[in-house]
């Protein structure tokens, strides 16, 4: 089993989204190959699979950023297409690899950026966005932080912030594409740590593409593996990250354990400068 426990119970249910049969392409060449996938409600997931394999693509379309070439992003039962974008945007919040913020915004001109879907045209700052955004901030630990500029905070800091602007949408799905990218391991933890807090105290269904499979066995309750654009496979992280997987998603060999403290995979990569590549080139000499 994982070592996540989500919570089923919250005040609302969730949105739901699926992948039917879905191909993805840019200017023709097709990225992702007929996937289809059930996101599962209030848990968290990762996306894993090499550079190119078509994550961040599906997080797109799962946003409503790119429509499919073929087959169907469902919400809610409903072609995602098919709902007006500001509708969209109160249900699905996506952070992208690399934001871009205005030069000298402060954070919380940041976070109250999140609120812009439930403003219409001439709608004015209310109260609800006050609580929303006060909000944000205090489950991101950035309440006493709000009126620094976002090129004064530290990475993992930076990365709560934009976290923040998603979490001030409201939204009860968050699509986080390699959120722990340029960090190190000190705010990586920082970051996925507030992410399963999200999921726990919140109900927030969280979807991330994380190329450390280590973080992704200890930090979601489900694994989606890709390749070449396809469904490589799916489940419990304990079930999808093994040798085999890894040698044939990865094409790496590599040793896959479970770690008795946890109870999760835990992976170590063999290469020919390892201590066990070192070990063979040894005998075979």
């Amino acid at each position: 089993m994982s070592v996540l426990v989500s919570s089923t119970e919250h005040a609302h249910p969730a949105h739901k989204l699926t992948a039917e049969h879905v191909d993805l392409a840019y200017d023709g060449r097709t990225v992702v190959h007929g996937l289809d996938l059930d996101v599962p409600e209030h848990q968290v997931g990762a996306i894993i699979g090499p550079n190119g394999c078509g994550k961040s693509t599906l997080l797109k379309a799962f946003a409503r950023l790119l429509k499919p070439a073929a087959g169907r992003v469902l919400l809610d039962g409903r072609p995602i297409g098919s709902l007006p974008t500001r509708k969209v945007a109160t249900m699905v919040g996506l952070l992208p690899q690399s934001p871009i913020a205005p030069e000298g915004i402060t954070i919380g001109d940041l976070v109250a950026r999140g609120r812009y879907p439930y403003h219409g045209p001439g709608g004015g700052w209310q109260r609800e966005d006050e609580r929303a955004m006060a909000h944000a901030l205090d489950v991101t630990g950035l309440g006493d932080l709000a009126d620094r500029t976002l090129d004064e905070l530290s990475g993992g800091q930076r990365q709560r912030a934009w976290i923040a602007l998603a979490l001030a949408q409201e939204t009860d799905i968050l699509l986080l594409d390699e959120p722990t990218t340029f960090l190190d391991v000190a705010y990586q933890l920082e970051v996925l740590d507030l992410v399963v807090d999200l999921n726990r105290q919140e109900g927030v269904t969280i979807v991330m593409v994380l190329h450390d499979l280590n973080m992704a066995a200890r930090y979601s309750d489900w694994v989606l593996a890709m390749k070449d654009g396809r469904r490589v496979t799916f489940g419990d992280p304990l079930e999808v990250i093994t040798s085999g997987l890894v040698r044939d998603v990865f094409s790496v060999d590599a040793d896959v354990r479970i770690d008795p403290a946890t109870g999760v995979p835990v992976m170590t990569p063999d290469s020919r400068h390892s201590l066990r590549g070192r070990r063979a080139a040894g005998e075979r000499g």
